[in-house]
């Protein structure tokens, strides 16, 4: 890892609870990928900066046959805060969810920390600096084959899942 490649970040690890507190306190996600990525943009990190959460997907993820791109994640929340047994359970969908600067805003991990708890309610998993080009280039290599979660939190000291 170099100094340069290095981004504040925060980590949670997937759960029911992770998913009813993202649509509970973020709703919908602004955007959707085919690779199962969920993205909310929120201008609620340390002195208004905007925060890029990206609830990311498990190794070698499949989206459920009769679920739509951007239907999936609302479809998962609702189920589990009430609606009935949710169509996949979430942990073989996504890994956990990340939070960092959207658009390579500095900003210390302590205070991205300290922020991200306060928006979502939840305390994460790992914090601290990341080196988003090494992860990104290993899951283009393995074509979405290893974990990012797993990655981010190796990297940041924390226990694997």
């Amino acid at each position: 890892m170099t100094a340069d490649n290095l981004v504040p970040t925060c980590v949670w690890r997937i759960s029911p609870e992770l998913v009813v507190a993202l649509d509970d306190r973020f709703g919908e996600p602004v955007d959707a990928y085919v690779n199962g990525s969920q993205v909310w943009i929120r201008d609620d990190g340390p002195g208004g900066t905007a925060i890029e959460w990206r609830l990311h997907p498990v190794a070698g993820f499949r989206r459920p046959a009769g679920l739509g791109t951007y239907e999936l994640f609302p479809t998962i929340a609702l189920a589990l805060a009430g609606d009935g047994p949710p169509a996949e359970a979430p942990e073989s969908l996504w890994d956990g969810l990340e939070a960092f600067p959207a658009y390579g805003d500095e900003t210390e991990p302590a205070l991205l920390r300290q922020a991200a708890m306060a928006s979502l309610g939840l305390t994460p998993d790992a914090a601290g600096l990341a080196d988003h080009r090494s992860i990104g280039d290993e899951w283009e290599r393995t074509g979405g084959q290893v974990s990012v979660i797993e990655s981010l939190l190796r990297q940041l000291g924390a226990p694997s899942l």
